[in-house]
């Protein structure tokens, strides 16, 4: 009895095999004329009976299973997905010298170009849901470019797909992803800006060419600090501020030498409201980067918002010391001086008609005039800086008609007028 249990179940394991083989091989002849949906529906016939299957006969079923989802590229996104999956399998139950490997990799090279070109598309038509999940599709092929989960992270956030965004941002921290590249740059001759190469050669031959001068190699910034204030942010959205604050906290206490983490942490306190908080982790930063403009800049701006003048003013003057081009803190000191004059004026209209208030007005009307001859120098660099700033031009209109200098306010006004026609 034992034995025609045996034999029984040798026919049934015989005829199983018999019918994977005939319907992975209907699957390939469909392949090969194009008819994926044929090929679709051979590979679901097979599916239920591959995992009794060997190694040999499991690597057949995934590779032709890979082309049939992929269909030359015609696949749906659900297909596309699972055609991925099918694909890296082929690899996994047949190993990296699989007689399949060379046309795995040529589909996946394909299909990576493919996922490439549809995310830049997209990218391009500021459609960042669509490029975010082409740029995931091309990381799934190329887990080893992790450049690729980083763009479906931030273009997710462009999206506001935040659930997405942050499933990349987390994935990103855990595979400790910094970011860090080469980047090679050149000076533009006729712009004289720095501008960013994609390799080495092509900034070369741009310098050869004489259109690019002192040619350089620099490291870009660390991602760091960006992904966890992303995923800080995102916490944020979601009205979850404690899970914010100890993402945030989480990567200080891993990386304390990082400065830009305290900023980060600063910014988002700052977003919730915690204007002490903020100022009380600025100046932390401050201590081991003293002659860090932004850090004074952002102190400035705490300081003039709490209403103290002063304070902010040395910390905008100290910026200026370190960095005399910072248009925005030129732009700043301006709006803080100009902040001084609401007070003047309120004064000056509670002023009756005495001799003695007469006086006074004329004295606190000097003080006004006093307060735009300060602020002009810091209007003028900022346009200066900022050619096209509108808002510097009218104020210094405004501010020369105060003041009775006829021939710079028609000049000012000119400016207006061309950048408000966008002359």
């Amino acid at each position: 009895m034992k034995k025609q249990v045996t034999v029984a179940f040798a026919v049934l394991v015989g005829s199983l095999t018999f019918a994977q083989k005939s319907e992975l091989k209907d699957a390939e002849k469909a392949i090969k004329k194009n008819n994926y949906a044929e090929a679709k529906s051979a590979i679901n016939a097979a599916e239920s009976l591959i995992g009794s299957a060997d190694d040999k006969m499991k690597a057949n079923f995934y590779f032709l299973k890979g082309q049939a989802l992929y269909a030359n590229g015609a696949g749906s996104e659900a297909d596309m997905d699972a055609a991925i999956e099918s694909l890296n399998m082929v690899e996994k139950v047949d190993g990296s010298n699989s007689k399949y490997s060379g046309e795995v990799n040529d589909i996946k090279q394909k299909m990576l170009e493919s996922f490439l070109t549809k995310a830049n598309g997209a990218l391009e038509k500021k459609n960042f849901v669509a490029s975010s999940k082409g740029f995931e599709k091309a990381y799934k092929m190329s887990t080893k470019d992790t450049l690729y989960l980083y763009y479906a992270a931030a273009t997710a956030v462009n999206g506001e797909d935040y659930d997405n965004a942050l499933k990349h941002y987390e994935a990103l921290k855990d595979l400790g992803y910094v970011g860090i590249e080469t980047e090679y740059v050149a000076v533009n001759k006729e712009t004289g800006e720095e501008e960013t190469f994609p390799s080495k050669s092509l900034m070369d031959i741009s310098v050869k060419a004489g259109t690019h001068i002192t040619p350089a190699t620099k490291q870009s910034e660390s991602k760091r600090a960006e992904i966890v204030k992303n995923i800080a942010l995102i916490y944020m959205t979601r009205g979850d501020n404690e899970k914010a604050v100890a993402a945030m906290k989480e990567a200080r206490k891993a990386n304390p030498e990082d400065s830009s983490l305290i900023i980060s942490e600063a910014n988002m306190q700052l977003q919730m409201g915690n204007k002490e908080e903020f100022k009380s982790l600025i100046e932390e930063a401050l201590v081991s980067d003293p002659n860090n403009p932004e850090l004074l800049f952002n102190l400035g701006i705490v300081s003039a918002e709490g209403g103290d003048a002063e304070s902010a003013k040395g910390y905008y003057e100290k910026a200026l010391q370190i960095k005399p081009d910072y248009t925005d803190v030129h732009n700043n000191m301006a709006v803080l001086i100009l902040g001084q004059e609401q007070k003047l004026i309120e004064e000056m209209n509670a002023l009756g008609s005495s001799a003695a208030d007469n006086k006074k007005y004329d004295e606190l009307k000097e003080n006004r005039s006093e307060l735009y001859k300060e602020a002009i120098p810091y209007l003028e660099t900022t346009l200066k800086l900022r050619p096209t700033d509108l808002q510097a031009a009218k104020t210094l209109v405004n501010i020369y008609s105060a003041l009775g200098e006829t021939e710079k306010m028609k000049v000012m006004k000119t400016k207006v007028e061309a950048l408000e026609s966008g002359q």
